[in-house]
């Protein structure tokens, strides 16, 4: 079979399971994306591992479906920023960088003494410290849109929070790497050099957005070319992602998302939704989820690695859990609200995948690492969610109401009826 035709069918079987995975979690009431997650595990190399089916020649087919997942994760990050607004957002300015702030040291701190407490010399430890730090803002979002609650002051805090977390991680480990190549001058130096890339990319990236992009949005409108709005949409958030991360040293998810925040601005905002939200949440979305299951297996876990995990697993949810918990009481929060806070913090995802590669790449952990870091990011995702659910479920959040979607083809109106469907 060509390999053309195998990705069409690999993309059937990944677009049929993830629409089965999430109406089963709606039926059972729970959030949509651990379904989808689940069914990803049950694909990948864990149950199943479909891509090693006879049918399937192409060596080259599950980095082709890695990159549509990362295409998905950047156009989920752009909705979400679509559906915010730039006041709600410096609003929650406040919380969101000690939310960030704290929760990305009290989690180096405790991975490193964990794994210090192993018997692993420092080296390792202070580069698992960092690998667990930074949160996955896409699961967080994906969740608090489902429950239509990413416009309150908690969802607002906790986009910002996992975004200021994921910066730190992204200086921390280029410290870490100058460090070890060069010394500590350089190091701080390299450091120093990458905060500054970050606060320059932010500050460019933000006065073209504000005073340009709404400009350049009517403009591609009124051109008498076929879709020139959502082409141009879906251009400037490649050029953001693309930017964020090849001229800002961060997350190209960073920069998709402030293109949505940016673009959420234009009059144009319900034409560009209406336009993208049904193939994001028809195909690309759920490829991301699914991948994220077919990413790892669970059967490398020995019994002395099932050990690391629980104990990984236990640091990230302890530190996220009081580093909110103590940022949103200094912002004001109320109580339910950093338990919301914290626990939306809590999920790992594509960063410290990112991350656990750099360090199998450049021999910093084993195998058996990087089998813990995967583990750690499933069971993260897995129990976000729905620990999110029950959170928000227990008690009302105050202040900001929660924004009433109404987006085209959304039949329980919310965005989780076109994820799960």
């Amino acid at each position: 079979m060509l390999p053309f035709l195998q990705l069409i069918i690999a993309i059937v079987i990944i677009i049929t399971g993830a629409k089965i995975g999430g109406y089963l979690s709606y039926k059972l009431r729970q959030p949509t994306v651990a379904g989808k997650v689940l069914v990803g595990l049950i694909l990948g190399p864990s149950a199943l591992n479909f891509l090693q089916w006879p049918m399937f020649t192409d060596p080259h087919l599950g980095e082709t479906i890695t990159y549509l997942a990362e295409l998905g994760i950047l156009l989920l990050m752009f909705v979400a920023g679509l559906d915010l607004h730039l006041s709600d957002l410096a609003k929650s300015g406040k919380v969101a960088v000690l939310a960030g702030a704290l929760g990305f040291t009290l989690t180096l701190g405790l991975g490193f003494v964990l794994v210090l407490a192993l018997s692993f010399d420092a080296q390792e430890a202070l580069f698992l410290g960092l690998l667990l730090s930074p949160t996955s803002i896409g699961i967080s979002a994906q969740t608090l849109m489902e429950l239509k609650v990413l416009r309150t002051r908690v969802g607002v805090s906790l986009l910002g929070a996992a975004a200021v977390d994921d910066c730190l991680a992204v200086v921390g480990v280029s410290v870490y790497l100058a460090l070890l190549g060069s010394g500590a001058v350089d190091g701080l130096v390299s450091g120093s050099l990458v905060l500054l890339r970050m606060i320059l990319f932010l500050v460019i990236a933000s006065a073209l957005g504000i005073w340009l992009l709404p400009r350049l949005c009517r403009f591609s409108d009124k051109l008498p070319v076929s879709q020139g709005l959502i082409a141009f949409v879906f251009i400037t958030m490649l050029l953001y992602g693309w930017a964020a991360q090849v001229l800002g040293g961060m997350a190209a998810i960073i920069g998709a998302f402030m293109a949505g925040l940016f673009l959420g601005r234009s009059p144009l905002k319900k034409r560009i939704e209406n336009g993208l939200l049904p193939i994001v949440y028809g195909v690309f979305v759920p490829i991301f989820f699914i991948n994220v299951g077919l990413s790892a297996d669970i059967r490398q876990l020995v019994p002395g690695g099932l050990g690391l995990l629980v104990a990984m697993c236990a640091v990230v949810i302890f530190s996220k859990l009081l580093g909110a918990g103590l940022a949103g009481r200094l912002g004001g929060l109320a109580r339910p609200e950093t338990l919301q806070l914290g626990v939306g913090m809590i999920p790992r995802g594509e960063v410290t995948l990112i991350i656990a590669t750099v360090g199998i790449t450049e021999n910093l952990i084993g195998i058996e690492f990087f089998s813990v870091a995967v583990g750690v990011v499933i069971v993260t995702v897995l129990i976000t969610p729905l620990l999110l659910r029950r959170a928000f479920a227990r008690a009302e959040t105050p202040d900001v109401p929660a924004h009433e979607s109404s987006y085209p083809g959304d039949e329980n109106g919310t965005l989780g009826g076109i994820g799960a469907r």
